[in-house]
């Protein structure tokens, strides 16, 4: 069992587990792929009906060599260029889905294409329609090569209006293991892109993400790198998740050791990463190094969850972060009223979520109208350990902090152009000295320009 990468080996051993400021972060495990034997089986759905014109539905032919892998004990099926219609179309163990270049699989624009099953939605099994491409209780998955997977435009929402029903994702992932996706191009409508539930060891290459909803969701998964990746998306390009509510605290799968390298990001609607607010399984150990955030709606980094999730978010380090175009700001922390209430919440002291070690290092951020705003903590659980060093650029404002301990501010030398660079409240550790007292403003509102917040 080896790692997918030798340039992701050397990036995590590089991280030593320390922040340089005395907070221990332990480095996420890295996906362990096992060696794929090749047992020379090549299947081409022309060969088997498929037409690729565009206009016809090619899913039989398609499912054909897929099952006929399978039965074989795995293989390699090659799509050729062509756009092939599909409904929903299902992966077994073993194979490799490969689009040549020039190849397109486009999702049907009919729903009845779709099986309805259960499905993870808004962090909750409910009955939905199932992804264009997916796999469930498989394992040794590619999906490979210069092609591309398109979503269709004639399914609008993310939910049927008429049923009720979630529409398909474009990439679905339930109970797999051992999966890599790499190179292709995919491009959803109004749904997520690539799902994965339940699913480890999962690596996701030289991705390219476009989409009018979330990009890839990591929904309680374990050991996922994603690597030199490139989003633009409507809605969150990454949000990693683990349910929400007593049913997933009870299940309690977190999503846990997800590495994220060298990627760019460009969000219309909402953040660049989020992680929450269905946390409900908690996450935890979370590395993202080198990513350029180009755009984003609110704030680039949202971190929120919400009491009656319960469980926790923890060890979370992101470093070498290059911040541009965001709307609000660059980080926000919301662990007080982020997302929707479950029905049946986890009640009491332990539907508080435990937020722990928190650091951000090597930032350089333009022109982001706030720094951080981190207000909304639970009192009663303060989050413990929080790093913010060496961070550099122009802001319109600083950073707010509230009930937080084991603090550590070092080296920021941000020119904000508005207010103090740091304003706290219940707020101890080391590098508070020049804080001012926190007075409640408003949300910052969304601007691209730092002199437009300053004379606001």
């Amino acid at each position: 069992m080896t790692p997918v990468t030798v340039a992701a080996a050397s990036a995590l051993a590089q991280a030593s587990g320390q922040t340089g400021t005395g907070l221990s972060t332990p480095p996420p495990a890295l996906p362990a792929h096992s060696d794929r034997a090749d047992n020379g089986v090549r299947l081409n759905p022309r060969d088997f009906g498929a037409k690729g014109d565009g206009a016809t539905k090619d899913t039989v032919a398609v499912q054909t060599v897929l099952d006929r892998c399978a039965v074989l004990g795995g293989g390699e099926v090659v799509v050729p260029a062509g756009t092939y219609v599909v409904g929903a179309i299902r992966i077994g163990s073993n194979t490799t889905l490969r689009l040549e270049e020039g190849a397109t699989l486009l999702g049907s624009p009919d729903v009845a294409d779709y099986p309805i099953t259960q499905v993870r939605w808004e962090g909750r099994w409910i009955p939905g329609y199932i992804g264009l491409v997916w796999a469930q209780d498989a394992r040794n998955i590619t999906i490979a090569g210069k092609g591309k997977i398109l979503g269709n435009t004639a399914i609008p929402g993310r939910v049927d209006r008429a049923s009720g029903l979630r529409h398909p994702a474009l990439i679905e992932l339930v109970n797999c293991h051992n999966i890599l996706i790499t190179e292709v191009y995919t491009e959803q409508n109004d749904m997520w892109s690539i799902h994965p539930v339940y699913c480890d060891d999962l690596t996701f290459k030289g991705v390219t993400v476009k989409g009018g909803a979330d990009g890839i969701d990591v929904d309680s998964c374990r050991r996922v790198l994603i690597d030199h990746c490139d989003f633009d998306t409507t809605d969150d390009c990454i949000s990693l998740k683990s349910g929400r509510g007593m049913e997933a605290n009870v299940i309690a799968r977190p999503t846990e050791d997800v590495t994220i390298l060298d990627c760019s990001f460009r969000d219309k609607h909402w953040a660049c990463i989020g992680i929450g607010s269905e946390t409900s399984g908690g996450v935890r150990r979370v590395l993202v190094e080198r990513c350029r955030c180009l755009a984003a709606r609110t704030f680039a980094i949202y971190i929120k969850t919400r009491p009656g999730r319960g469980a926790f978010i923890e060890d979370i380090v992101m470093r070498d972060l290059d911040v541009s175009g965001a709307g609000y700001g660059f980080l926000r922390l919301n662990i007080l009223d982020s997302g929707k209430q479950d029905q049946f919440p986890v009640g009491g002291p332990d539907g508080i979520p435990t937020v722990r070690n928190f650091a951000f290092e090597r930032i350089k951020v333009t022109e982001v109208p706030v720094l951080v705003e981190a207000v909304l903590i639970h009192p009663d659980k303060p989050l413990d350990g929080f790093v913010l060093k060496d961070v550099t650029g122009t802001s319109g404002r600083g950073m707010t902090l509230a009930n937080m301990k084991n603090v550590d501010i070092e080296n920021v030398r941000v020119n904000v152009f508005s207010g103090p660079l740091l304003a706290m409240d219940n707020v101890t550790g080391r590098g508070l000295e020049n804080a001012q007292p926190l007075i409640p403003t408003a949300r910052p509102r969304r601007s691209r320009a730092c002199p437009a917040i300053a004379s606001a």
